[in-house]
């Protein structure tokens, strides 16, 4: 006989269950946690203040580094507060928001990245009216779809999920609450509306996916008509960073939403949780912008006017040395 015990709240198990390297993961997590907020506020900043960075491009660069601020932001300082209290629970309610939180934001950088792609097919096939198509209105409204959209499948997608009773075991081994640990503990027979949720996200995911599929298409269509290679390769350069961030976000969420659930989740399964949550808001500054020579030169822009003249050299020598290291790091890593 199943245990019908009713839940209250959810265990988290985290990804360790020793308790000094959970306290390690915790502290590792807030590192890169905070190296995640302070690269992608300093693209917002950028973004913000200089004149010469007010493109559509741009503009869908900066909602897509608010989106994985506050992405990141539901999971990430809940399980450092856990790691270092060692209390893993989390109420039925704080795992709803959490779930709704992170879904709304998920779907709602889908679509902006699927924007983003438009972009870019409008600037390279379009380009004498790329303008007058990608206004400032029409960039506003596709960024307020994409708000309202993901709001709304992240409500739909978290009434389906808790619409059913939970029993029995009431662990959840991740680090955050996630739907498909959850259909594991639910004792209910019908889920149709859970399915039908999914169903909704499937193709929300597979219309945006088909989107940037035909975007690309027609892009490669155009650039290969390029007659020189550095025209080609100049064009290229635009697209393959977003062409990057879309795959490493779509191929992790598909991984983690939509593999078959097993009883026993793997340390496969905890590794790409991992990767989906921190991953692309950790690389989208990097690929995006601080790789990128406007960017650069907003940068130092805004040292010039916010260091004396006497500082400013050491400042950008303790910058450059710093971006230097890392790329070493990388190469390494």
């Amino acid at each position: 006989m199943p245990n019908l015990t009713r839940i209250t709240g959810f265990i988290l198990t985290g990804l360790s269950d020793t308790q000094e390297l959970q306290t390690v993961c915790g502290v590792v997590f807030l590192v890169v946690y905070l190296t995640i907020l302070m690269s992608n506020f300093l693209i917002i900043t950028l973004i913000t203040l200089d004149l010469k960075l007010q493109t559509p491009m741009y503009f869908f660069l900066k909602n897509l580094s608010l989106f994985d601020v506050f992405f990141v932001s539901v999971p990430i300082p809940g399980f450092f507060v856990n790691s270092l209290t060692h209390n893993n629970f989390i109420s039925i309610p704080g795992c709803a928001f959490q779930i709704l939180f992170m879904t709304s934001f998920s779907a709602s950088e889908t679509i902006v990245l699927t924007a983003m792609s438009y972009d870019r097919y409008v600037a390279i096939c379009c380009p004498l009216h790329y303008e007058v198509i990608m206004s400032s209105r029409t960039c506003m409204l596709m960024v307020a779809v994409s708000w309202a959209t993901g709001v709304l499948f992240g409500a739909i997608y978290t009434t389906g999920t808790f619409s059913m009773p939970f029993c029995g075991s009431n662990v959840i081994p991740q680090f955050f609450c996630d739907v498909p640990s959850l259909l594991r503990i639910t004792c209910s027979e019908t889920r149709v509306v859970v399915y039908t949720s999914h169903g909704i996200g499937l193709c929300l995911g597979m219309s945006c996916f088909t989107c940037v599929v035909i975007s690309y298409y027609h892009i490669l269509s155009t650039v290969l008509k390029i007659p020189t290679t550095k025209g080609q390769s100049k064009a290229f350069a635009t697209c393959i960073p977003h062409l990057n961030v879309f795959t490493i976000f779509i191929a992790a969420a598909c991984f983690v939403y939509l593999k078959a659930p097993s009883d026993v989740p793997s340390v496969t399964d905890k590794l790409f949780s991992v990767l989906y949550t921190v991953l692309p808001p950790a690389l989208n500054p990097l690929i995006y912008s601080l790789r990128n020579r406007d960017v650069k030169c907003a940068l130092r822009r805004l040292l010039q006017n916010l260091c004396p003249r006497g500082s400013l050299h050491l400042t950008l020598q303790i910058i450059c040395q710093w971006y230097s290291a890392s790329q070493v790091t990388r190469k390494f890593l």
